[in-house]
C-alpha cells in the first residue's frame, strides 16, 4: 500500500502531481515518464449517475484533485474529467497508470 511513497513509487506519483497540487491534462495530454520508467497506460470510462444534488460532481472533483464547487449547480449535458493514478499490480509487480475518465 505504501509503494507510491517509497523510492521505486515517487517518480510516477511526480508524474500526476506539481509539489501539492494534481496536475491538470488536457485530452491529449498524459503524465510524462522517462523511457526507462514507462508504464502501460489502463484506461477505463465511469459514468456517474444519479439524483440531482447528491454530490456527483463534488465528488469528481474531489478525485480530480479540482476545487469542490461551493453552490449546487445542475450540470448541463456531460462533463468529462480524467484522472490518472499510478499504481503496482501485485500479481505480476509492475507499475501501471490507470486513466479514469469520469463521465458526469
Amino acid at each position: 500500500p505504501g509503494w507510491l511513497f517509497s523510492p521505486a513509487g515517487r517518480p510516477y506519483l511526480d508524474s500526476i502531481f506539481h509539489k501539492t497540487q494534481r496536475k491538470a491534462f488536457g485530452l491529449l495530454e498524459r503524465p510524462v515518464l522517462p523511457p526507462t520508467l514507462a508504464a502501460p497506460i489502463v484506461t477505463y470510462k465511469l459514468f456517474v449517475s444519479g439524483k440531482s444534488g447528491v454530490g456527483k460532481t463534488a465528488l469528481v472533483a474531489a478525485l480530480a484533485g479540482t476545487p469542490v464547487p461551493p453552490a449546487h449547480h445542475e450540470t448541463l449535458g456531460i462533463e468529462a474529467t480524467t484522472v490518472y493514478w499510478p499504481a503496482k499490480i501485485q500479481a505480476s509487480g509492475r507499475p501501471v497508470i490507470f486513466e479514469l475518465q469520469f463521465w458526469d
